[in-house]
């Protein structure tokens, strides 16, 4: 069960930076709401997680799945470049977070 708290937890980072980013620099208020209470979410999942996972794996695999979801987000709706660079680092940070969750 830690495993699904935690995968939506990164889901859930991945959609507060997005909301962030509407927000304008918390400019905005639906927007900025948006983000303050989907990072509420997000971190009380990821405290759930941590129950059992170890500290290390969990926030690194959180924060991973939020960062390619926030690349992706980019690339996907914000016309952000899709450089092979980018895409590499990607399917690295995609490798770490399969392999933690292999160890763990």
């Amino acid at each position: 069960m830690e495993w699904i708290y935690l995968v939506i937890a990164g889901l859930l980072e991945t959609a507060w930076a997005g909301s962030m980013k509407l927000s304008h620099g918390f400019s905005r208020l639906w927007p900025s709401v948006a983000t303050i209470v989907l990072m509420m979410a997000s971190f009380a999942l990821l405290a759930l997680a941590m129950r059992r996972l170890p500290l290390g794996t969990a926030y690194t695999v959180w924060t991973g799945i939020g960062a390619v979801g926030a690349v992706l987000v980019g690339i996907i709706f914000l016309g952000e470049s899709a450089i092979v660079q980018r895409l590499v680092g990607l399917a690295l940070i995609v490798t770490v977070i399969a392999g933690l969750r292999m160890v763990s």
